[in-house]
């Protein structure tokens, strides 16, 4: 098989990483992709959202299947157009993609379908949003309705930083159309998990569930990111919690929209809030999470291919995945200054002098002519451990995390400590 993945960043590395060892594959393009994937496959000078160009190279290469990796592509149709070229093609279409595009569709929809979501009020007046808020007590969320990649939910703990961000969202824009509308939500204090699932619109198989961590910096403090490391799976959520969500929450979900008149094929990420043992949806995705993806994928036993092959022919009930019973952390390299404004262009050294079991996905990287890798993002890096337990797994990955360098280079020192010290803290 011919294979395309659609991006650029470290989750579609780690598909790519994962696509080249199903022996069903011959040969593997990434659109626009990285220095990593250029290692393992043939980058393709293309932006995720240039549809059409896509579409003209998928005929060219004779693709056999389309995966796509990030958000604005699939909001953007990228579904609904292969659909129509008659290429098979991995993700849910446009009008599906609102799980994730349109926060007031999804609540609208879990409302409506009694799928448990936090209280809230969905505003597009700004007056009356901030009427609103004189109202509630901190800490409030406050949640630009579209895309945002990753930053557009702000927990708000006073009243003027909560005015600060409606302000933000909803008068400077700084967010564009995505904050057209708002959603102001009561804060739900819990544990926060990631269950991600494939789905062909009727079956659904849930993936190992990830912890992400979404803060800058260490104790969950500074400014939201797009994810600054993750583990799989958290000791807190159970086989049977899994089951729960999987019939209380993905399930319906799956069926909802398929009654709605948009049926579902692709992933499902549902964002959770555990409260007292309760799992409640904060968000949904359209798609594969970044960085989940880099920890749940090195954990996956069936070959992928059969996987997304399963999904795209619907034929997902006839095939049972597996799951390695091992533990995975990844934590990611950013650029000095990321989330706010950071440089770019600075060599990468130490890649290759990694343990050998331990991954190093590419996000924000690029190819110099001098054979040097070089900086070209706000994450660089995730640097990924797999281990027999937490304990081992992130001991690899902080051992040698150490030895890669650019200038800088920036991570969080506390990616799965926490389940560390709950294994030391037991009696």
């Amino acid at each position: 098989m011919k294979i395309l993945v659609v991006g650029g960043g470290g989750r579609e590395h780690t598909l790519v990483w994962k696509i080249v060892r199903s022996p069903r594959v011959g040969k593997v393009f990434t659109a626009p992709g990285n220095a990593g994937t250029a290692a393992i496959a043939e980058n393709l000078n293309l932006r995720p959202t240039d549809i059409e160009g896509l579409g003209k190279a998928a005929k060219e290469k004779s693709i056999d299947l389309v995966v796509v990796g990030p958000e604005a592509p699939l909001a953007s149709g990228i579904v609904d157009y292969f659909d129509k070229l008659g290429i098979p093609i991995f993700g849910p279409t446009k009008a599906a993609t609102q799980v994730e595009s349109s926060k007031v569709f999804a609540r609208n929809l879990m409302e409506k379908y009694g799928i448990p979501c936090p209280k809230g009020a969905i505003f597009s007046s700004y007056s009356e949003a901030r009427e609103y808020l004189q109202e509630q007590r901190p800490p409030v969320v406050v949640k630009a309705e579209g895309l945002a990649a990753g930053k557009g939910v702000i927990i708000a703990s006073s009243l003027d930083e909560a005015h600060k961000a409606l302000s933000d969202i909803m008068e400077a824009k700084v967010f564009s159309s995505a904050g057209d509308r708002v959603i102001i939500d009561e804060y739900l204090n819990g544990r926060e998990v990631s269950l991600i699932a494939f789905t062909d619109g009727k079956t659904v198989s849930p993936m190992v569930p990830a912890c992400d961590y979404k803060k800058i910096g260490d104790n969950d403090q500074g400014p939201n990111t797009g994810g600054m490391g993750s583990y799989s799976p958290p000791g807190f959520f159970s086989a049977q919690m899994a089951k729960k969500v999987t019939k209380d929450i993905l399930l319906p979900t799956v069926k909802a929209m398929a009654k709605e008149g948009f049926p579902y094929k692709g992933v499902l990420y549902a964002g959770l809030m555990i409260i007292d043992g309760e799992p409640v949806v904060l968000e949904f995705n359209a798609r594969f999470g970044d960085p989940e993806t880099q920890v749940i994928l090195p954990l996956l036993k069936t070959d992928l291919v059969d996987v997304l092959m399963a999904v795209v022919q619907g034929n997902l009930d006839r095939l049972k995945i597996e799951w390695s019973t091992e533990a995975c952390v990844g934590v990611v390299m950013a650029s000095g200054g990321y989330p706010g404004s950071y440089k770019t262009g600075f060599p990468i050294r130490g890649i290759d002098g990694v343990d050998k079991d331990v991954l190093v996905f590419h996000a924000g990287t690029k190819s110099g002519s001098d054979h040097v890798i070089y900086t070209d993002g706000g994450r660089v890096l995730t640097v990924v451990g797999v281990g027999q337990d937490m304990a081992e797994a992130r001991e690899k990955v902080y051992r040698n995390i150490s030895n890669i360098y650019f200038e800088g280079c920036y991570y969080r020192k506390d990616i799965a400590l926490r389940e560390i010290d709950k294994i030391k803290s037991k009696p």
